[in-house]
């Protein structure tokens, strides 16, 4: 929540009854600008309205003032309105209509506004010069950010180019030269800190960083840019540390080197392996399952720059998935049926969808083959879109009708409570009983060990359900959570060229692990993550393995069966990095019962380089079956007949639907849903 920070002027915070979907319950007051005479200021301000962050307000720079709305439409914390210099009109950036900002003028008073640029990026932050002939503004059109100036007569546009840098402290320049094992110049994730504590990156490169950071782990947000290979920085004289990253499979580098006042220091650095076992069958392919090309970020990205980003990240296979931002499509104009054309051999980036409903719960839609799905969304409060219908199992439906792999994203930051949770409303349960889910973003933009909960209940009623990850990266953005493949999930497929078929294809078989650092594999009896174990009447010693390797330090690895812990591997005294980095263990687990068993690692706290909460890895289970044994289902069933309990409760209660018909199609699918679980209990 943003306020004025003159109080007297302006209404005390209020908290509004409104289901906002981004946005506080508080009412914001934003973007103040002064009117030309000093007698009034104009803001942005979300009061009585559910969806973005609101409309234009004017209000008499007087003690008890009272706000008025002169004009209102959905907004993103980039209109940033400015009088021009005779009080007559407001230049603010809009997207309405469209997928990108551009600027609009409109009567001060209010009234109707038009736009005066336009195009397929954003122009936002404009203000007037003091004579009125022109405004200035920032776009994005090359991707980066620049500073342009438009004629208020004619339109003309004109860049404002840096032609000189001055600096306020003696600075050198750092020549940075990344490599691979074979020295070859390979591309990465660069970090670079000056003396002074602050990040410096190349002039033209997109500076990122990273606000999902733990302060006790570190003070500030980690800053980086992605490289090809060389970097050529201005950085303070003095002593610089730089780190270099590339996915997970090597290891963190750091350096620290002095910096002489004009002078070039040079940096070579050789990435190097960590010790995988290899396979000559078959081999481990990432991915980041939930990405957002473009999401109302600072940047403008593209196809090929989302394969550089990928590429530095090692990250093998980005789904893109389109999706609305407020009333906004931003990336729809890429979505396709097969790999975007910027694609490589390393490298795929597909188009995807994301089904967009927090009532529900969000949905992962890959490999779609026809069409993307209208609408994109549903149960959007005050809109023609405020039904509950469709849910997530009717688009799952349509989906696969598709051939598409549907899956459950960033689902659970606490564990739900569905005795205690009136607000429970997330469709996970229904849908996995019904057969309409593929796989679930173990991690991803929630709490991974919250959703492992869940998903191991599931497990526990029999239903064989892979783990996947997905970032949820806004990879536009100069400072989110991301970035690209910080969460990914590892598809073991045969040895080959890169393709998504088969890559997809094994994921639905559970042939995954999905990490934000370390890696893992596991075998039981013999069999690998999908397969099933069958194992004869009684209880018996069964073997396993497990493997290791992570850039961060690791405090548990655990083999868990049944969502119990049956074997912690106490991996300080396995054979391996004294860092707590690496194992391999061979050992027996007791099985005598029907189920499934998984291998995880976790950490109690942040870690870094794991620019995420905690580094967390699960693989997808094995399956046992054990001849003679019935599984277990009761308490877990009960929990999620709760669970759709409360969800019939709601729906019921419900006033959005659109016909009688669409609510008891709705209750029909959770009395179907609630049906298998009664027989789990029995």
């Amino acid at each position: 929540m943003s306020n004025l920070g003159f109080r007297p002027m302006a209404s005390a915070s209020h908290k509004s009854s409104l289901p906002r979907y981004y946005y506080s319950q508080f009412d914001h007051e934003i973007s103040p600008t002064w009117s030309p005479d000093g007698s009034e200021i104009i803001l942005v301000s979300n009061r009585g309205h559910i969806y973005g962050t609101g409309g234009f307000w004017r209000i008499k720079a007087e003690p008890g003032a009272e706000l008025r709305e002169i004009h209102y439409e959905e907004t993103a914390w980039k209109a940033r309105p400015d009088f021009s210099p005779d009080g007559k009109r407001i230049v603010y950036a809009s997207y309405l209509g469209q997928a990108w900002h551009q600027l609009w003028v409109m009567p001060a008073q209010g009234g109707d506004a038009l736009p005066i640029s336009y195009g397929d990026f954003d122009n936002v932050n404009p203000r007037w010069s003091p004579d009125g002939k022109q405004i200035v503004f920032v776009s994005n059109r090359d991707g980066n950010t620049s500073l342009w100036l438009q004629t208020v007569l004619g339109g003309a546009q004109t860049e404002i180019a840096v032609k000189e840098r001055r600096y306020l402290k003696p600075m050198g320049h750092l020549r940075i030269s990344v490599t691979d094992p074979a020295g070859n110049s390979t591309s990465a994730r660069i970090f670079i800190t000056g003396e002074d504590g602050r990040a410096y990156a190349p002039d033209h490169a997109w500076m990122h960083a990273d606000d999902n950071f733990d302060r006790s782990e570190r003070p500030f947000e980690a800053h980086y840019f992605h490289s090809t290979g060389k970097a050529d920085v201005a950085v303070p004289a003095g002593r610089v540390t730089v780190e270099i990253m590339k996915g997970f499979e090597y290891r963190f580098e750091k350096r620290s080197l002095q910096v002489a006042s004009g002078q070039i220091a040079d940096l070579s650095v050789r990435l190097q392996p960590l010790n995988i076992p290899a396979d000559k069958q078959s081999h481990w392919v990432s991915g980041d399952v939930h990405v957002h090309m473009n999401y109302g970020g600072a940047y403008r990205n593209t196809p090929a720059h989302l394969v550089e980003q990928a590429a530095a990240e090692n990250l093998s296979v980005v789904e893109n998935l389109v999706v609305n931002k407020e009333q906004r499509v931003p990336d729809i104009a890429y979505f396709s049926s097969k790999s975007d054309p910027a694609s490589t051999a390393s490298n795929l980036v597909l188009h995807g969808q994301e089904f967009h409903t927090s009532y529900w719960g969000h949905l992962g839609l890959l490999n779609l083959t026809r069409n993307f799905i209208i609408p994109d969304y549903a149960g959007y409060t005050n809109t023609a879109a405020a039904s509950l219908f469709p849910t997530n199992a009717n688009v799952a439906d349509l989906a696969h009708e598709q051939q598409a792999v549907v899956g459950y994203v960033h689902p659970f930051d606490a564990v739900p409570d569905p005795t205690k949770d009136v607000s429970l409303t997330d469709e996970l349960p229904v849908d996995v009983a019904l057969g309409k889910v593929d796989y679930i973003e173990v991690l991803g933009f929630s709490d991974h060990k919250s959703t492992a909960a869940v998903w191991h209940r599931l497990l526990n009623c029999g239903f064989r359900l892979p783990t996947a990850a997905g970032t949820d990266a806004m990879a536009n953005y100069a400072s989110l959570r991301g970035p690209v493949g910080l969460n990914r999930v590892y598809v073991k497929v045969p040895a080959g060229p890169l393709h998504i078929a088969p890559w997809l294809t094994a994921l639905k078989q559970g042939r995954t692990f999905a990490t934000n650092g370390p890696l893992l594999d596991f075998t039981l009896g013999g069999k690998q993550l999908g397969d099933e174990l069958k194992v004869p009447a009684g209880s018996r010693e069964v073997k396993f393995t497990a493997s290791l390797r992570s850039i961060a330090p690791i405090n548990h690895l655990e083999v868990v069966c049944n969502g119990k812990v049956t074997r912690d591997l106490n991996i300080r005294d396995a054979e391996g990095d004294p860092g707590r980095g690496a194992a391999e263990i061979r050992g027996t687990l007791p099985i005598s019962e029907t189920g499934w068993c998984l291998l995880r690692a976790w950490s109690d706290k942040a870690e870094y380089p794991v620019l995420d909460a905690y580094p967390y890895a699960t693989t997808s289970p094995v399956y046992v079956t054990v001849e003679g044994s019935s599984p277990h289902h009761s308490e877990d069933a009960a929990y999620f007949i709760a669970w759709i309990d409360r969800l019939a409760e709601a729906a019921k209660a419900n006033k959005d639907w659109n016909t009688e018909a669409e609510k008891q199609t709705v209750l029909a699918l959770m009395s179907q849903a609630r049906k298998v679980y009664e027989r789990l209990q029995k």
